[in-house]
């Protein structure tokens, strides 16, 4: 074990590599603060992947009076637009209207107020439309509403915090457990272990954030030995990847008799994302899984709007996350609140505890959580990630970007250049810059992922594994087959360079 660090402590230690947990960590490091990050797994591995990938207001909870946290959201909905536009663009949304579920007035009211709650530039306004039989809906469903929200890659909104924070100086330590964490002369004293090699080695700082998302509670109780002010409900959502089921552009948010809604958005060109459930989740958060009566509700309410029928055969992939909302006892978990809740204890070195949350509101709650820990950081600086653009994000659109990448390297196939213009924006640039052939972009591992690709998410991106890259960092674990995965797993295996092991290793 390496001897406890006596230099300056940092300002901020953050627990939590979730979008929470790197949203305040880059945040915070903007402002002047020193940063260091942890994360027990890859970054964004549990529930900031799992989610709907909506930047969105959550039409839905309306009907919960959640007025606040819809205005936030679609403010922020905006403001996310602007700062990222290779990660995060419009979507229309179709809600087909049934008569035996919401009356249409109640619909119309939800959407003009959808329309109005926050300020909405980019966007275009809700109307009423006719569906035809090219949508692929059942007969009997001739009316309904549109409107818009907004597509994300969550995965990637994560990874592009984190490395603006470690442009900002922020230390980023993935698969990297938090031990321990003693209140040592109003100094917290953290300690740490590489999940890869057993290393154990200390951090110190003046103040901590567990942004620990499901395990928020543990690490309150266990690793910091501070009670809890409040409790979380983990409640468990479940999404499917099926065959497209459109062929246009938009998403459908679809009603069910149970007065939960679920949407099926268009993923990855060629597939239809489904989700979510909401159900109520015990155990450990890390083996949560799509369960057989999840897939059964999801595929039924689909069936119930769409002429072809699905079946478990055409279900393709599915994943599942669990959302840590505080718990409000609500006995329905629908109705549970979105809202983020921030928990100060200042009864020694300071601890700020992130309960709930949900991924359009980031930016937003790590602003929230700095103003409560400002009494306790006097050298911080001003709010800044407002307008600051998200690395990759200096392009005017995902279309006019790829049209340069193919002008630019013409020997790059039209769906490679749109994924990297919709991933990475400009930073694919730092693994295309000198090539001049496809050879030049090294071993080809399927679905348009070469080894220059893998070469920068494994030096800049925090990826260690398979699943990192395929899951995460890109969607093709979607497209690869099994001797393709295994063959990037082995190449992954191999001995790494030693730059890439100086950038992927903690010191």
């Amino acid at each position: 074990m390496q001897q406890l660090d006596t230099a300056t402590p940092l300002d901020l230690f953050v627990i939590g590599g979730g979008i929470n947990g790197v949203g305040i960590a880059n945040d915070a490091a903007g402002r002047g603060l020193s940063v260091a990050l942890c994360e027990q797994g890859d970054l964004a591995s549990a529930t900031s992947s799992s989610s709907s990938k909506l930047i969105h207001g959550g039409l839905r909870y309306l009907e919960h009076r959640e007025f606040r946290l819809v205005g936030e959201a679609l403010r922020e909905r905006e403001v996310l637009l602007a700062k990222a536009p290779h990660i995060i663009w419009p979507l229309r949304f179709i809600l087909p209207y049934r008569a035996h579920l919401r009356p249409a007035w109640m619909i119309r009211t939800g959407l003009f107020l959808y329309d109005h709650l926050g300020r909405r530039s980019r966007l275009a306004v809700s109307q009423g439309v006719r569906l035809d039989a090219s949508l692929g809906l059942k007969p009997d469903i001739s009316r309904g509403f549109e409107y818009s929200d907004c597509w994300v890659d969550d995965a990637r909104l994560v990874v592009l915090n984190a490395i603006q924070a470690r442009d900002h100086g922020a230390e980023v330590m993935v698969r990297t457990r938090c031990i321990g964490a003693r209140d040592v002369n109003d100094r917290w004293e953290i300690e740490l272990e590489d999940t890869r090699n057993g290393q154990r080695f200390f951090r110190r700082a003046r103040s901590l954030v567990n942004a620990a998302g499901p395990w928020v509670e543990q690490v309150l109780r266990q690793q910091a030995g501070r009670d809890s002010r409040y409790a979380i409900r983990m409640i468990q959502g479940s999404h499917l990847v099926v065959p497209r089921l459109n062929q246009d552009d938009r998403a459908y948010i679809l009603q069910h008799t149970d007065r939960r809604i679920v949407f099926v958005l268009p993923w990855e060109d060629d597939y239809s994302l489904v989700g979510t459930t909401d159900r109520r989740y015990q155990g450990d958060p890390a083996e949560v899984a799509a369960s057989d009566e999840e897939v059964a509700y999801l595929l039924s309410v689909v069936n119930d709007h769409f002429r072809t029928r699905l079946t478990r055969d055409d279900v393709i992939h599915t994943f599942s996350g669990v959302r840590p909302l505080c718990d409000d006892e609500s006995a329905d978990p629908s109705a549970m609140t979105r809202d983020y809740t921030l928990a100060l204890d200042t009864s020694g070195a300071p601890l700020l505890s992130v309960f709930g949350g949900k991924i359009t509101t980031y930016r937003k709650l790590a602003e929230a959580a700095l103003a409560d820990l400002a009494p306790c950081l006097p050298g911080m600086g001003r709010a800044w990630t407002a307008t600051a653009p998200l690395p990759g994000g200096d392009i005017d659109s995902q279309d006019d970007f790829a049209a340069r990448l193919l002008a630019t390297y013409p020997f790059l196939e039209p769906g490679q250049a749109r994924r990297y213009a919709r991933s990475y924006g400009t930073l694919c640039l730092a693994f295309l810059d000198g090539k001049a052939s496809t050879a030049a972009l090294g071993e080809a591992f399927g679905a348009g992922l070469t080894q220059a690709e893998v070469d920068y998410l494994v030096a800049n991106e925090w990826a260690c594994t398979a699943e990192d890259i395929l899951w995460r960092r890109t969607k093709l674990g979607v497209r690869l087959d099994e001797p393709a995965r295994r063959r990037l797993a082995d190449y992954l295996a191999a001995p790494l360079t030693a730059a890439t092991k100086a950038a992927t290793t903690p010191s």
